[in-house]
Formats: structure tokens, C-alpha cells, sequence
């Protein structure tokens, strides 16, 4: 049943993706799909507007228009799927190791830190995961495929 009522309204042209809106819909009505954020159902929207503070583009606005009514069982559904994909999605390890949720992060390609060592010229830098501890980092890490690794302490010299 469609009744007028606010629901959020997500501009394309402005919204980036970058899904600071998402932890605050606590309804679950908000997306990344496609790289943009998207409603995902009228009924899930309560129409409060949680996520417009959350927006650095303003992409986010609330209007009033004619749209399903905010169905609250379906937005429990909703976040009782969502939970139970991230445990089926989760690995099961019987500790809270932090090996577990494990990220890999790749510097932005303008702005790559540089090493300038005393007698060579400057290279980029391919330390991406600076400070490691790598007593933490499991041995099927993305980052490790096919690299040549020398463990070290601090402070040592070696050739």
C-alpha cells in the first residue's frame, strides 16, 4: 500500500560511494551498489534522515512523495538476513585473533609516500602494511603472494 510520506532520496551525480551513510540507517535501508549508495526498498526507510549528517556531499536529502508504508517487520527480516550472511561469510576460529579480519590497504597512486635513502636516488614506496607485526599476519595474507620476505629485528644489519 503506497501512502505520502518522507522517505530518503540519494542524488547520484553527488553521492561517491564512500558509505558513511550506511552505519547510520540502522533500518538497513541503505546500499552500496554499484558504487553508489541506494535506497533499497521504500518500506525499509523510515524516513527519519539518520544518514543525512553522515553525507560529506550532501547527496543525501529527505522528500516527501508517494512510496510503500515503513514496514518495521520487514526492516527486522531484513537486518536478521544481513546478520546471518555475515556469520555464514565469517571464518570460524576459535579465538578473537587478529589475523581474522585482516585488510589490505593500497596507498592512493598520487600520493605514494617516497624513501629517500642517503645514496640513492629517491623509489617509491612498497611498504603498505608498515608497522606489521607479523606474528599477526597468516601466511595466506593477499600481500604475500609471491613476495620474497626477510624477518628482521630492529635495529640489525644484514646483506
Amino acid at each position: 500500500m503506497k501512502v505520502m510520506r518522507k522517505v530518503i532520496e540519494i542524488d547520484e551525480e553527488l553521492c561517491d560511494g564512500c558509505g558513511l551513510c550506511i552505519p547510520s540507517c540502522a533500518e538497513g535501508a541503505l546500499q552500496i551498489i554499484d558504487g553508489k549508495a541506494k535506497l533499497v526498498g521504500d518500506k525499509y526507510c523510515d524516513g527519519l534522515g539518520a544518514c543525512l549528517g553522515e553525507c560529506p556531499n550532501d547527496a543525501l536529502k529527505t522528500v516527501e512523495r508517494e512510496a510503500e508504508a515503513f514496514d518495521e517487520e520487514a526492516v527486522e527480516a531484513l537486518l536478521k538476513s544481513r546478520e546471518e550472511e555475515k556469520k555464514a561469510d565469517a571464518p570460524v576460529l576459535p579465538c578473537g585473533c587478529p589475523s581474522t579480519l585482516l585488510q589490505s590497504f593500497t596507498p592512493p597512486k598520487d600520493r605514494r609516500a617516497t624513501v629517500e635513502p642517503v645514496s640513492r636516488p629517491s623509489v617509491a614506496s612498497a611498504l603498505s602494511h608498515w608497522p606489521i607485526q607479523i606474528n599477526l599476519i597468516p601466511p595466506t595474507a593477499p600481500f604475500l603472494k609471491g613476495a620474497d620476505l626477510l624477518i628482521a629485528a630492529d635495529c640489525t644489519s644484514f646483506t
